[in-house]
């Protein structure tokens, strides 16, 4: 086995605590973060690379990480967005016939700093019963009181506008001009599969900047509107929100994923607020409550929509339920064709129990168009 004579590391949470565990590949690094774990058994690569995870240190609950190496046609983003990788085995040797490298090399490649051997059922345990909060995972275990002092200065994840970070910063084109569909998409941390789904079923996707004025979106003259995925904290982008209520007045079709889905909420005047640890993998249980049906999701979100805010607004429905928490995970305006999911109904990783939303989304376009 590689790397038998590991370097030491540790994980040091703000609030003093400290986990110890060992360098991916022996190498040093330090990276600072805040710390979430995500529960999926498979689906690292398009995990790491999830704009929506930018600027956080993830925890990988499932054992073995590696082990199937990666494929460069696994990515949901132009590279890695977390700030770091804490897991418990690293498998430097992979085997799928289809992998083209090592988990090992695309982290070297990407400059990622990984640390494993760590007790991650202890780590997510702690974090669930203590809350998500700033971390730092480092190979400086002899300069604790450096550290802590480092990790002070690192801002918190709440009142944090991350958009601008991780958005194209030109507008660019996806799919036929000639498509029955088109679709301008506001990217404030959108997922590639998001844009093949809606190539897929006939839109021609046209992908603005996070700070796009809506003028600019509606000069294309687009048949719907979307608003994507994305990282931070929703309350920060006022930009994003005014658009969104613009959108809205359009009386066009309008569709937010995550991110875009707190916009939506905010566009209403529904507060957002940072959940204590969040949702984050791909077995979470929805409950549709228009058709009774429930549905096994990916989802990725530490803030969600406040759900009594919801309940009382008179132009606001909610049509889907966290059924682990009875958050709110799906809304729709009542006489407009708006409607939003707190998760990813395009998975990657994940089932694809929802994409019957992006189905949803082009019958609204098919008749706006008709109409």
């Amino acid at each position: 086995m590689k790397y038998q004579k590991k370097r030491s590391a540790i994980i040091l949470l703000a609030d003093g605590t400290i986990f110890h565990g060992k360098a991916v590949g022996d190498k040093a690094g330090t990276a600072f973060g805040e710390v979430c774990f995500n529960t999926g058994m498979t689906g690292y690569q398009e995990i790491f690379t999830d704009p929506s995870y930018f600027g956080q240190l993830m925890v990988t609950t499932n054992a073995h990480i590696g082990n199937y190496g990666t494929n460069p046609n696994e990515v949901e983003s132009d590279g890695i967005k977390i700030a770091g990788l804490i897991c418990k085995n690293f498998s430097y040797e992979f085997s799928r016939t289809d992998a083209t490298a090592s988990l090992e090399d695309y982290l070297n490649d990407q400059k990622l700093f990984a640390i494993s051997d760590v007790d991650t059922r202890a780590l997510v345990s702690y974090i669930r019963d203590h809350g998500a909060m700033n971390a730092v995972i480092s190979t400086r275990v002899d300069e604790i009181d450096a550290l802590k002092s480092e990790l002070s200065k690192v801002p918190s994840m709440q009142g944090l506008a991350l958009a601008g970070e991780v958005s194209t910063k030109e507008p660019y084109v996806i799919g036929d001009p000639g498509s029955s569909f088109k679709v301008a998409a506001l990217d404030i941390g959108i997922k590639k599969n998001i844009l093949r789904n809606l190539q897929q079923r006939g839109a021609c996707i046209k992908v603005f900047p996070h700070d796009t004025p809506f003028q600019e979106l509606e000069s294309w003259g687009a048949d719907g509107y979307f608003i994507s995925n994305g990282p931070g904290d929703p309350e920060p982008l006022t930009v994003a929100i005014e658009t969104a209520q613009k959108m809205i007045a359009s009386g066009l079709p309008l569709f937010g994923i995550c991110l875009g889905h707190q916009v939506i909420a905010l566009a209403n005047g529904i507060p957002t607020y940072k959940m204590y640890n969040g949702h984050r993998g791909i077995n979470h249980p929805i409950k549709n409550l228009k058709t009774g049906k429930g549905e096994i999701t990916s989802q990725n979100h530490g803030f969600a929509i406040d759900k009594e805010a919801t309940e009382k607004h008179p132009d606001v429905a909610i049509t889907h339920i966290h059924l682990n928490d009875l958050t709110v995970a799906g809304i729709e305006m009542i006489n407009k064709p708006v409607f939003s999911v707190q998760y990813h109904p395009e998975a990657g990783p994940g089932p694809n129990d929802a994409t019957y939303l992006f189905d949803q989304f082009f019958d609204l376009m098919n008749a706006s168009v008709k109409a």
